[in-house]
């Protein structure tokens, strides 16, 4: 058998190195059309943008979106930085033994060169603590948010910037205001993870594939969640309208999607992969103007505030909020959220009413 002959699958091109490195002509394999086709959407995925993403806070969950990101090709240049320098040094120098995979290039910034990105993505803060009430939690990461945000003012105007420290409902509604950028600019990362987690349990009950599953989580990424059954479907069809999903305890479901974060935590310590991918396809939609409806943290007018609500988002940040048709129980719980996040507003912004008013960049 003649090793050299070439399959019928197989086609070549001429390559004068491989010429003189093995002496067969100059013949260069490739398995298979689709391959060089992979190979130029590699090489040609950053052609005509300049785009810069920056990830403020070099954590696991700072490090896992850097990561998807710089995999997933999203834009030429990926800057992380952090409140210790030398640690945000740390994650990109073990992540650029990664880019034989990609062109994206990572590499550390100051706070500065940070606010001057396309897109600015925020996961500094701290964890809530046994014991801790949420109001404590805001404060802290209040502050958190205060500082990363002032030292990296004057923001770069047409910035967007994504939330996504906890409470990020809540935190997204501060950077909006501290930075008083236009609402669409600045949304967070919402009830996206929440929904995924949703659908890939529902998938695993039914047998289907979860992208073919359309159900969101709404209200907020935390304890007053709530799944809007009435408007889930697969495939153009009301999912409450299959047989072996009337079998099911959706109560159940539900607390399985929302415990799911605390199970893993008790396990493991901490989330970082799946958020970690929320922030890319986030991303993602943004640099490449691709309109995909997801739940995220945004501006609600008709409530006075940030809620996790399924959205467009685009080259402008958050292009419209889908006005889904709650029925009359889901419409109840997701005012009973707001009202609830309200609370929590009204009692934290007495104390920081002075920081509130005036922007970031004043």
């Amino acid at each position: 058998m003649n090793l050299l002959k070439p399959r019928t699958s197989l086609f070549y091109t001429r390559s004068p190195l491989l010429s003189r490195l093995a002496g067969i002509g100059g013949l260069r394999w490739l398995s298979s059309p689709s391959a060089v086709r992979s190979n130029r959407i590699i090489e040609s995925s950053h052609q005509g943008t300049t785009k810069k993403i920056s990830i403020v806070g070099s954590g696991v969950v700072g490090a896992s979106s850097a990561y998807a990101l710089m995999l997933r090709n999203v834009a030429p240049t990926v800057m992380l930085c952090d409140a210790q320098p030398g640690f945000a040094h740390g994650q990109v120098m073990d992540m650029i033994d990664c880019q034989f995979l990609t062109t994206t290039k990572v590499r550390t910034a100051t706070h500065k060169e940070c606010g001057q990105a396309d897109i600015i993505v925020i996961t500094a803060g701290v964890n809530q603590k046994p014991g801790e009430t949420r109001l404590q939690l805001i404060e802290q990461n209040y502050h958190i948010m205060k500082d990363v945000i002032q030292s990296m003012s004057p923001i770069r105007p047409d910035a967007k910037i994504l939330v996504v420290a906890n409470p990020v409902d809540l935190l997204t509604y501060f950077a909006q205001k501290l930075t008083n950028l236009p609402h669409n600019q600045v949304f967070g990362s919402g009830t996206f993870l929440d929904s995924l987690r949703l659908r890939n349990i529902l998938a695993n009950h039914l047998g289907f594939n979860p992208t073919a599953i359309h159900s969101y989580v709404l209200g907020e990424h935390g304890d007053a969640q709530f799944v809007a059954w009435s408007c889930a479907n697969v495939g153009n069809m009301p999912l409450l309208s299959f047989p072996q999903v009337q079998r099911l305890d959706l109560k159940k479901i539900e607390r399985q999607a929302a415990r799911k974060a605390y199970n893993i935590i008790n396990l493991k310590g901490s989330t970082y992969y799946g958020i970690g991918a929320c922030v890319s396809s986030l991303c993602e939609s943004i640099v490449n103007d691709v309109g995909r409806i997801q739940p995220v943290s945004c501006w609600s007018e008709r409530h006075g505030l940030y809620l996790s609500l399924p959205a467009a988002i685009g080259a402008n940040g958050v292009e419209w909020i889908a006005d889904i048709p709650l029925n009359r129980d889901e419409q109840a719980r997701l005012n009973s959220t707001a009202e609830s996040m309200r609370r929590i507003l009204n009692s934290f912004e007495e104390s920081a009413h002075q920081d509130l008013s005036v922007s970031a960049s004043g």
